[in-house]
């Protein structure tokens, strides 16, 4: 096996297992740290080093426009999507989290038909849209749920403040330089989210940071943030999009696993029918989409 070959093989299993594996590093973190200032902690770390990283080599730095798109970016990125799922996995399964989370892809086809006009509808992109709407309802509203249902919500926003987010990057005028983008933006998003989190109490009294806690967002920052992310980029540059995506449908399978084997989550029958409608909508978007630009 080659050396690329190799590099290819492990940066796919760090964005497959990585990402899928953070859901469960959230809910640990959460457990003794305010999810506000868990989440500034992580992207404050791992924006300093990205952003870091890219200027010293030789990235340049973003104007004033880009700084305010920036700005603009890591409040729907980072401050309102993050921020939903951190204060979410207070409350709900990292698992449950992760199946909501995935259907950012379902958000983003629908901004992309009805509010900007970019994408036509079809039947089978509509359906699954139906399918995955349905899949949430499973897992949210069924009889006999144990979820708090403003939880679920919130996961929900967050994963419309991405797509949102996601939509807006695409039009607005930010750095070239990939890496200094992104640094930049889970930098201001971490500043954000720790100005939020003193602004609404969680620093009175000073959190409490326990070593598994600590532990946990050291890891989210360095393997989740910073690995797993550069793993992305390196992935997208070789080869199609639509192979590299793929993480958004495999994520939730390796959550809800990992949530039960390590985290002793429940994974019933309502999870599991409602996690396997998401993520075939999912995939059903993703490659509908591919098909689209091609």
């Amino acid at each position: 096996m080659t050396r690329t070959r190799v590099v290819t093989v492990l940066a796919f299993l760090a964005i497959y297992v990585i990402w899928g594996s953070t859901y469960l590093a959230i809910r640990i973190a959460v457990e003794t740290v305010p999810p506000l200032c868990a989440a500034g902690l992580r992207f404050l770390l791992a924006g300093s080093v990205l952003y870091g990283w890219a200027r010293a080599r030789g990235g340049p730095s973003p104007s004033r426009l880009e700084w305010r798109n920036i700005l603009m970016l890591s409040t729907f990125l980072f401050l309102i999507s993050y921020g939903g799922v951190f204060w979410a996995e207070k409350t709900i399964p990292s698992g449950i989290v992760s199946v909501l989370v995935a259907i950012i892809p379902l958000w983003t086809a629908v901004l992309q038909i009805f509010v900007l006009k970019k994408e036509s509808l079809r039947w089978p992109l509509l359906a699954s849209i139906c399918c995955g709407i349905i899949g949430v309802a499973v897992l949210t509203f069924a009889p006999g749920s144990h979820l708090q249902p403003i939880a679920c919500l919130a996961v929900l926003a967050s994963g419309i403040s991405w797509a949102v987010g996601t939509v807006l990057s695409k039009v607005l005028a930010v750095p070239k330089a990939m890496l200094v983008n992104s640094g930049a933006q889970m930098l201001l998003g971490g500043v954000l989210l720790l100005g939020f989190s003193a602004l609404l109490g969680e620093w009175s009294p000073l959190p409490r940071i326990s070593l598994s806690a600590g532990f946990a967002i050291v890891y989210l920052a360095v393997a989740g943030s910073i690995v797993a992310f550069t793993a992305y980029l390196w992935l997208l540059s070789r080869m199609k999009a639509t192979v590299v995506t793929s993480y958004a449908y495999l994520n939730p399978v390796v959550a809800l696993l990992v949530g039960h084997w390590l985290g002793n989550e429940a994974l019933g029958l309502r999870t599991a029918l409602g996690a396997v409608l998401v993520v075939f909508s999912v995939i059903v978007v993703i490659r509908s989409g591919a098909r689209a630009r091609e």
